[in-house]
């Protein structure tokens, strides 16, 4: 690793300390110092500095009437009454370690910018590697490949904090899947990470065992599991909508 003097534990906690650190800048207005998320059209995810009942009871008045939030913790706990879960699963934190050198064989990058967000919502759409909005550009270095014209695969940097940058939307069209491509396409971004004086790491869903074993090839190790909820505050009276019978 290249960051032995950093303090991985930031990344226990990687949005809170994001959003207080490197990040600051993209977050919303605060209606209280327990919680704090980004910018609607940045990124979906929020964080309060610990999970416990209390904590969990007074994020309805942090999010608003309706309000939505995704909590990144290694445990969040069940929601009071009033939530909608939308999702729920274990993601692993890894972070690189050895990394492979380069191939004279990986294709050429090239930077993305603002000029290709339709096309990068476009595929995130298709492929669905994790929120991507219409400013998550803004967050970091990404790139893509194209060819003949269409952007056929993407990655790039998400949270940050001092010593650790996330790779993020790493995706590759389904017709050119079974390349490579997302292999190479993060290497790229983590050497580029690497070279700028941070260490990659990111997150999967613990049941993409094929992206787990491409990231464990390209030297990346588990540090932690990390357990992601995504949810959206109704109301104390509002109860889950009946499934209908056969």
């Amino acid at each position: 690793m290249n960051s032995a003097t950093a303090d991985d534990r930031l990344l226990d906690n990687v949005v809170w300390h994001a959003l207080h650190g490197p990040l600051a800048r993209f977050a919303a207005p605060r209606r209280s110092p327990h919680f704090v998320a980004f910018e609607p059209a940045v990124n979906v995810f929020g964080a309060v500095e610990t999970v416990d009942s209390e904590t969990l009871a007074r994020l309805q008045d942090d999010v608003g009437p309706e309000g939505f939030c995704a909590l990144f913790r290694d445990s969040v706990g069940a929601l009071p009454a009033g939530w909608e879960e939308h999702f729920r699963g274990m993601c692993l934190q890894m972070v690189a370690d050895d990394l492979p050198p380069p191939s004279s064989s990986t294709p050429r990058f090239e930077r993305l910018s603002s000029a290709d967000v339709p096309e990068m919502l476009a595929l995130t759409e298709l492929t669905e590697p994790g929120p991507f909005f219409e400013r998550t550009i803004e967050l970091g270095r990404y790139v893509g490949l194209r060819r003949d014209g269409q952007l056929i695969a993407m990655a790039g940097e998400r949270f940050r904090v001092p010593g650790f940058v996330e790779i993020s939307a790493v995706c590759t069209h389904p017709d050119a899947r079974g390349e490579g491509l997302g292999a190479a396409i993060t290497l790229d971004v983590a050497r580029s990470i690497r070279a700028g004086g941070d260490e990659a790491f990111l997150h999967v869903l613990d049941s993409n065992e094929a992206a787990i074993s491409v990231y464990r090839k390209l030297g990346f190790e588990l540090r932690r599991k990390t357990e992601v909820v995504f949810a959206q505050r109704h109301g104390s009276d509002w109860q889950p909508p009946q499934e209908s019978g056969r």
